[in-house]
């Protein structure tokens, strides 16, 4: 098969893709885009500790993107760079009123895979639009279960309400992962209760390293509270044996499985680095593309949106191209940008 590279001029990230069949764009070490975050909207109805530093609740950002063009948006990606599956996140994505009408237009797109990442805040409210839409799997953030640290911990929300979605979406059928971060002074003694409470339901369990995000790029608060893989394994070797087992090549977690009881993982951005493999484009609510977490360059999708199909895809590629240069080609390094405002 005849293939054609394309070199892309400032970041030298080596793009190519076969002249049959769909055009993949694929840098020199193996990358490509096959997994798309989508942040439906900045505003967020919590105040996390490790994602903002005064409390104050995000707001949604100035001119987001609607419903119709994020689906547009979506499916110009899909085409260009071959996205297979769809993550909606936040911000807070329950609470946008985006959400009802861009759920069915995604569902209806040629995805392998679509699922939504939510505090659980509103997961009762929305629980029939998303079972009827025939979501399969949801994530969902939720750091502890002692109702007085939860609250320290959001600084909004109520504890009782998320669990209440939870078994919701359990009793629906859908696969529930659990996303917490642990953190040495806030909530580690909670990684224990977690397991066994995910343990009991069926649900894996994904312990996030801090990252340096945001606030916490630079300063004491990430150093005194950065609760890493080695000791979170520790803890848990205490009480249960565990095996490492496989994963998916681009997967962000390290998996391990507990003979009898069920498995957890953990996102281990600062203990190993997962960046060589990394697979995922973000797009903002505001139409930027982002290739890396780690890297705040971004690029403008929205003028894409007006082009006829053949110019916007065209034009598309190179930004692809650029955005799969700015990835890190080793490790996490962290930025200054606030992950809920692309797409966490």
């Amino acid at each position: 098969m005849q293939r054609r590279t394309l070199i892309a001029d400032e970041h030298d990230a080596k793009a190519s893709w076969a002249d049959e069949g769909p055009r993949v764009i694929v840098d020199a070490q193996g990358r490509r885009f096959r997994n798309l975050r989508l942040s439906l909207t900045a505003a967020c109805n919590y105040a996390c500790t490790y994602c903002v530093p005064n409390g104050r609740r995000l707001q949604a950002a100035v001119a987001e993107l609607s419903a119709a063009q994020m689906a547009q948006a979506v499916a110009l990606l899909i085409e260009a760079a071959g996205i297979e599956k769809l993550r909606i996140t936040g911000g807070e994505p329950l609470l946008s009123p985006k959400f009802d009408e861009l759920l069915p237009a995604v569902m209806a797109l040629p995805l392998a895979d679509v699922s939504i990442t939510t505090n659980g805040q509103l997961l009762v409210r929305k629980a029939d639009l998303i079972v009827g839409a025939g979501v399969r799997r949801i994530n969902l953030s939720l750091d502890t279960l002692d109702a007085e640290a939860f609250r320290a911990i959001a600084r909004g929300g109520d504890l009782a309400t998320v669990l209440q979605g939870v078994e919701r979406m359990l009793a629906a059928g859908l696969k529930v992962k659990i996303n917490m971060v642990p953190m040495r002074r806030s909530n580690s003694q909670q990684i224990l209760p977690m397991l066994e409470y995910c343990f009991a339901r069926g649900i894996e369990l994904r312990f996030i390293e801090l990252m340096k995000m945001g606030h916490l790029r630079n300063g004491n608060q990430f150093v005194q509270e950065f609760f890493g893989m080695d000791e979170i394994l520790a803890l848990i070797g205490q009480h249960y044996e565990y095996a490492r087992t496989d994963a998916p090549w681009d997967s962000t977690a390290v998996r391990f499985e507990v003979p009898g009881k069920g498995a957890f993982g953990v996102i281990a951005n600062e203990s190993e680095p997962f960046c060589s493999t990394c697979t995922r484009l973000r797009l903002s609510s505001n139409g930027w593309l982002y290739g890396c977490l780690s890297n705040a360059r971004r690029h403008d999708m929205r003028p894409v949106l007006g082009l006829p199909r053949a110019q916007a895809l065209a034009r598309l590629r190179q930004l692809l191209t650029r955005a799969l240069g700015d990835k890190q080609s080793l490790g996490f390094r962290g930025e200054v940008t606030v992950m809920k405002f692309i797409g966490g």
